[in-house]
């Protein structure tokens, strides 16, 4: 058997046939491609088809969000026509409404025109609303009768520029809140980003990714990497997509980010080092504002505790020594006398 197999190889027509076969089959393996057709555009087409449906996700997921905001929106876009109107009308936007308005509404989370015509409608129509109630008040019911005209009209005059300063005081709220909860999510988002982008993921995916978790923590930091991810489909520089990160952000930390990133793109530096390096500072960052805040509750604690603590602990301390002096006196006399009194002459 053996001898049959050595003699099988070692025949030169069986070899020969061999050598054939391995030729055809590296020619065929060789030639496949071309008959394939271009791998590139296919790669090429699969990977817009894909940008595609995520850019669809992204703008349905933004749409669904819009519409549960309006509500319904059926009667409220009826309301933002007639606020629109009006707003155009008196042309308010050029007479209230200026870059920092815009910036300060984008920071507080109220992004288009509706937010906008609706924050100048309310700064029109409350003062009116406020000096009638003022007038109401003093005029009407009685109220600061015994003072004088002037104290009215001052009265009422305050409470016009209160209507009036009423929508910057509720945007400016509204912004220092939503800055507050994007801050303290902020490091545990870079930590993540760093996990996703050490792992191989691209910007976009580390974006959604980190979207998709930090939901949980901070539900407006959530929505920034989401409408920041759908700029970077959409948008032909993708620096402008992190500019305006930073922009509705407010934050320095984002804007630190926002540069490593734009660097990263410009010149193609490695991302991971600097997002190690800039979620370490805002780590530092949020343990200084702790400490900040903890060493600032002392001085506010000092005028409740003398309010409040102080009679207690003097009423715990000296309440007993009262009830003994008012039951025997100061020095003990009224026992004495008691005492005298009841002994037999």
């Amino acid at each position: 058997m053996t001898d049959q197999v050595i003699k099988t190889l070692t025949d030169p027509t069986f070899l020969i046939a061999l050598l054939v076969g391995i030729a055809v089959f590296a020619t065929v393996f060789t030639l496949l491609p071309a008959f394939g057709g271009n791998q590139l555009k296919a790669r090429m087409k699969s990977v817009a088809l894909e940008r595609d449906e995520l850019r669809a996700k992204q703008r349905a997921w933004l749409a669904a969000n819009a519409e549960k905001r309006t509500r319904g929106g059926g009667l409220r876009e009826e309301q933002s026509v007639g606020m629109r109107n009006i707003v155009e009308r008196l042309d308010l936007r050029r007479l209230l409404a200026d870059e920092g308005t815009m910036r300060q509404l984008r920071v507080a989370g109220f992004r288009g025109q509706n937010p906008l015509t609706k924050f100048l409608f309310f700064r029109l129509v409350l003062p009116f609303v406020g000096l009638a109630l003022a007038v109401l008040i003093i005029f009407g019911l009685g109220y600061l009768a015994e003072k004088p005209m002037m104290i009215k009209i001052l009265v009422c005059v305050v409470s016009a520029y209160a209507g009036f300063y009423a929508p910057i005081l509720y945007v400016s709220n509204r912004a220092s809140k939503r800055r507050q909860s994007i801050q303290m999510a902020w490091p545990d988002a870079l930590d993540l980003m760093l996990i996703c982008v050490e792992s191989g993921m691209s910007v976009e995916a580390a974006m959604r990714k980190v979207a998709d978790e930090i939901g949980a923590q901070s539900v407006e930091l959530a929505e920034e990497f989401v409408l920041t991810n759908a700029e970077l489909s959409f948008l032909q520089e993708r620096r402008q997509a992190y500019e305006n990160l930073a922009t509705r952000t407010g934050l320095d930390s984002v804007k630190s980010v926002a540069q490593a990133l734009i660097q990263a793109e410009r010149y193609g530096t490695p991302v991971a080092h600097a997002l190690r390096v800039l979620a370490s500072e805002s780590r530092d960052m949020r343990l200084n504002e702790a400490e900040k805040k903890a060493a600032a509750l002392p001085p506010k604690l000092t005028v409740p505790m003398i309010l409040f603590f102080l009679p207690v602990l003097f009423a715990i301390i000296l309440g007993p020594a009262g009830i003994q002096i008012s039951q025997r006196g100061i020095f003990g006399d009224q026992q004495n006398t008691s005492s005298d009194t009841n002994t037999p002459q």
